[in-house]
């Protein structure tokens, strides 16, 4: 699956992509406890998203790594798709790649970045 081709509300979405830009980390309260979450973007030849990283996976991934998520999720949020592996899925490293040597991708991420919505994780089961 490329970047361009997921949708909000999908799953078991399995793609490979290269992370470009990693927030920092910050630490949030929910139902579940205090949580670590950072946003990060990801591009592949098809385009630039945002990919939201859990507690252990934000030390996992830097800038430059080659991931494979594997039975992820999409959400629409504030009219941005993000993704995340979620509680059922999986995130990898599965190589290294120089980021200023990457094609521009076909689409661009509109817009800065913003903020990720912190409830997406207590109200819903996929995450």
């Amino acid at each position: 699956m490329k970047i361009q081709d997921i949708k909000p509300n999908q799953g078991k979405i399995s793609i490979e992509a290269i992370i470009v830009e990693i927030d920092s980390p910050r630490d949030i309260n929910s139902a579940a406890g205090s949580l670590k979450v950072a946003n990060a973007i990801i591009q592949d030849d098809s385009g630039k998203m945002k990919l939201t990283l859990w507690n252990a996976e934000i030390d996992k991934v830097k800038v430059g790594d080659k991931i494979r998520i594997t039975n992820g999720f999409a959400k629409e949020y504030r009219d941005e798709i993000q993704l995340s592996a979620g509680k059922f899925g999986k995130l990898e490293v599965i190589g290294q790649e120089d980021i200023s040597k990457l094609p521009a991708p076909k689409q661009e991420v509109e817009g800065k970045v913003e903020a990720m919505d912190d409830s997406l994780y207590e109200e819903d089961d996929e995450w």
